[in-house]
């Protein structure tokens, strides 16, 4: 069995310049987990003595905090500063664009569209910096309909979403409102993880995708992929990795989220060199 990677996948700007400022920082803490990827996080605590803070109760006054690459609410970020904690922002500069898009748009008489999910760290993050109450976040268009919009509307995207679903929304807006600013905030790295696994799975008799199960790149990977091959699985390292999904199969091909670390994709790699081995 060819064992193929996708043309590009793992890790992204964002998160690579994260770790590598989390690196440079040992004996802190982050707030909230710095990336989804919970085995390059204990990485992280064990060679570095980084902790993690899941509130603005678990960081004490001398504390040095790191900022989440998904970003924080505006308003726990004010709380950081004002009790003086030494604050290093690991936001990813592709979700400050975003944040800064919003505050932005809402002062000057928008009604702001996030599209995205609002349980995800870094739409919690962009919506906090909306003045007053005119951001809104939808997951499909038919949520439109219900939002009080006024007739100028400014629409941006979670960083991570698919391209096609953004244009839904936009078009939808357009048909109804008489100025729509739209700023297409998602990450040119995602498109092509995206494409590179979607061309890769048409050809896959089994994909793996390697990611953190609550990464919301990754799942958007493993739907991707899913479509061009019926047998995709969605793993967080080599561990779960089984025996069966590799009997009679000509072609593996393997993609990675954005917060998979290489080290990760080459044991998984590795494991199934040593499953073909053993079979």
């Amino acid at each position: 069995m060819k064992i193929e990677l996708a043309s590009s996948y793992g890790f992204c700007y964002g998160v690579k310049r994260a770790i590598e400022i989390a690196e440079k920082h040992e004996n802190s803490l982050t707030y909230g987990p710095l990336i989804h990827n919970k085995d390059e996080i204990n990485r992280l605590k064990e060679g570095f003595n980084i902790g993690l803070a899941e509130s603005i109760e678990d960081v004490k006054k001398d504390d040095t905090v790191v900022i989440r690459t998904h970003g924080i609410p505006k308003d726990e970020l004010r709380v950081l500063k004002k009790q003086e904690n030494k604050v290093i922002d690991a936001t990813c500069p592709y979700v400050t664009k975003p944040q800064q898009i919003v505050e932005k748009m809402s002062g000057t008489g928008y009604s702001v569209v996030i599209f995205g999910d609002k349980n995800h760290p870094e739409i919690k993050g962009v919506v906090s910096y909306a003045e007053g109450e005119e951001a809104f976040i939808v997951l499909d268009v038919n949520e439109l309909e219900a939002l009080p919009l006024r007739s100028k509307v400014a629409v941006v995207a979670q960083t991570t979403r698919k391209p096609e679903d953004f244009l839904k929304i936009v078009n939808a807006l357009i048909l109804k409102h008489k100025e729509v600013r739209v700023f297409n905030t998602i990450c040119n790295a995602t498109f092509e993880n995206q494409d590179a696994a979607a061309v890769l799975a048409k050809d896959a008799d089994v994909m793996i995708v390697i990611g953190g199960k609550h990464s919301s790149n990754t799942k958007q990977l493993h739907s991707i992929t899913t479509d061009g091959c019926k047998e995709s699985y969605l793993i967080e390292n080599e561990t779960e990795l089984q025996e069966i999904w590799f009997k009679d199969k000509k072609l593996c091909g393997i993609s990675a989220g954005a917060s998979t670390p290489d080290w990760i994709v080459q044991n998984v790699i590795n494991k199934i060199k040593e499953i073909k081995k053993e079979n």
